[in-house]
């Protein structure tokens, strides 16, 4: 493959991995559980149990596999990389490139609930012509070969796609990771991004006296709730920002253990007012999104995205506001975004706030996202 080639591609994992796959559930080794700890220690062994049996036993990974390959995939080399990517064009000639960006623990499964309702509007919606890459270490864009793949190297990889499928002017949409890649892609390629949208954008206090005083009683919960955030749910984040392959020796070696590490954030970040994750996300997408990091063995590379940016100094350092358009969505659970610390960094011109849904609005509610990202869209011009 030469660096400029896009090569078409199909998911075809072979009948060995799905063998050796549930051949390892089937041998997982038990741990026992404190009677009546629930979900605050971790996921309760009685509950993946019950779902690890459902992965070996019942779920479908052809089916997901055939439901992926019905959309047009392909892989390019950029940076010495390989990327995946969906690349869907809508049937509107006035159609927008948007480029959608995963987050951890996803993939471009996320997205596919909003493929036909964004390349295939009703009457008086924008449409879009969408780009949904796997993001470098992740799924079949992994795993990656060197370090030094930051956000800011990232979204350079994704500006050259863009510029490969020869899209000059397009918008981005991205969550959890995907709402730091797509602001940075705002900075490297300024000139060819119309718009960025984002959901669990993070914000950060300012430190100013005067913009503490005006946090609203909304904002101040959201602020208590990342301090929770970071005392008590943030294990995950230190051991792979600063252990990662440490902690790929365990998620690579057992299915199971891979399994609780993400399904213990669907629990988490899924809307409160679910009690389980599979209440909020359809459990064979989510088991299917599971089934991809094991498939590509990415474990270790998906760690270390959290170590680069953990070590990035460049990311941290001051730097001017943002100047492309950027349109958030605040959705309830696991988002901390409060506006004024956002507009110090980020041109915000759309901010929108909602009352169900969590972390995963793709996957949970997909109708209110695609919603916004039209809204967004709609109020920016294409034409300068």
């Amino acid at each position: 493959m030469t660096n400029n080639e896009i090569t078409p591609f199909q998911i075809a994992v072979p009948q060995s991995d799905l063998d050796d796959l549930r051949n390892r559930l089937q041998r997982t080794r038990w741990t026992d559980e404190l009677p009546g700890a629930g979900w605050e220690r971790g996921v309760p062994a009685s509950y993946l149990r019950d779902l690890a049996g459902y992965w070996a036993e019942k779920f479908d990974w052809r089916a997901q596999e055939s439901m992926l390959n019905a959309y047009p995939q392909f892989t390019t080399v950029i940076d010495g990389q390989r990327l995946h990517f969906l690349h869907i064009r809508s049937a509107r000639t006035d159609a927008t490139p948007l480029l959608l960006v995963h987050g951890w623990p996803g993939s471009v499964l996320d997205f596919l609930d909003l493929i036909e309702p964004l390349t295939a509007p009703g009457a008086g919606e924008p449409a879009f012509h969408l780009v949904i890459p796997s993001v470098p270490g992740f799924g079949f864009s992994g795993p990656i070969t060197e370090t030094g793949w930051t956000d800011t190297r990232i979204a350079a990889a994704f500006a050259e796609l863009m510029a490969r499928l020869d899209y000059d002017r397009y918008g981005v949409q991205g969550g959890d990771i995907g709402a730091f890649i797509g602001p940075a892609l705002g900075r490297v390629d300024a000139e060819h991004v119309i718009g960025i949208h984002a959901n669990a954008l993070v914000t950060f206090p300012t430190g100013d006296p005067a913009d503490m005083a005006a946090l609203t009683e909304t904002e101040q919960e959201r602020l208590k709730a990342m301090k929770n955030f970071q005392d008590d749910m943030s294990a995950y984040m230190q051991l792979q920002g600063t252990r990662p392959q440490t902690i790929a020796h365990a998620l690579a070696d057992s299915p199971t253990g891979q399994l609780a590490w993400i399904v213990e954030k669907y629990k988490e970040w899924t809307d409160a007012a679910k009690d389980l994750p599979e209440d909020a996300v359809d459990r064979d997408r989510l088991l299917a999104t599971v089934s991809i990091y094991w498939f590509t063995d990415t474990a270790r590379s998906v760690a270390n995205s959290y170590y680069e940016r953990f070590h990035d100094a460049s990311m941290w350092a001051p730097k001017p506001p943002a100047t492309v358009p950027t349109g958030v969505a605040v959705f309830t659970t696991a988002d901390y975004a409060i506006r004024r610390f956002a507009e110090k960094a980020h041109n915000i011109t759309h901010w929108s706030e909602f009352y169900q849904g969590g972390h995963f609005p793709a996957l949970e509610v997909p109708d209110l996202l695609t919603g916004d990202i039209r809204e967004f869209f709609k109020s920016l011009s294409t034409d300068d």
